[in-house]
């Protein structure tokens, strides 16, 4: 297998998974604007450092489920309709009226890294998201679970998610006020993502019947 092309489909995977607004890329957004880029990168170089331990977890545990074809289908069932209900949601919500953004208040004044590496802790989403999205790429014939295509999605993951923090860092405040930040946008990127989602899966559950 390829370890470049690993390497790119763990990029891809992850940009997806990050670039939706969420608690990680916002906070280190609002870090930039508030202390300076510095400390912003530094944040989302600690967010990082756990998102690599995440992304290991959730191919290992990928891995395991490869062995067991038979939980594999169930889960992609209903990782399908999940994904579907949720395309909906964003879908139809994104017809309300924008409403005013709540401001995340940044008070901790020590170490940004640290605080990175905590927030990231309590995010354990990205666990089950690369867990299902390693089946779904490797259930193409993309990857494989050897030892270095394991290393270079994770490593490909990572590097990913730091270039989607990099984004909100350098481009949020200069975007902040147009409409693809609006509350409307937003909803339609993250009901699209998710609509994209759903039919892979749906591909993958009618391929293996």
């Amino acid at each position: 297998m390829n370890i470049t092309i690993v390497f790119f489909i763990g990029f891809v995977v992850a940009l997806v998974g990050v670039v939706p607004p969420g608690l990680l890329n916002m906070t280190a957004a609002k870090i930039s604007l508030k202390d300076g880029y510095a400390r912003g990168i530094t944040f989302s170089i600690g967010a990082c450092v756990i998102i690599v331990f995440q992304t290991y977890i959730g191919t290992l545990f990928a891995r395991y489920l490869s062995n067991h074809q038979d939980v594999v289908d169930v889960l992609q069932r209903v990782a399908f309709v999940i994904f579907v209900l949720i395309t909906i949601y964003f879908l139809v919500i994104a017809k309300s009226e924008d409403k005013p953004k709540a401001e995340l208040k940044v008070k901790s004044k020590k170490s940004r890294f640290f605080q990175g590496m905590l927030l990231s802790a309590l995010n354990v989403f990205p666990i089950p998201y690369y867990a299902y999205m390693s089946i779904t790429v490797a259930s193409f014939g993309w990857m494989d679970f050897e030892k270095t295509s394991i290393i270079s999605y994770v490593a490909g993951a990572t590097m990913g998610s730091f270039v989607a923090f990099y984004f909100y860092i350098f481009f949020f405040d200069k975007i902040k006020s147009k409409t693809l930040t609006s509350q409307k946008s937003m909803n339609y990127l993250i009901g699209t993502v998710t609509g994209v989602i759903s039919i892979i899966t749906l591909v993958n559950i009618i391929k293996e019947m």
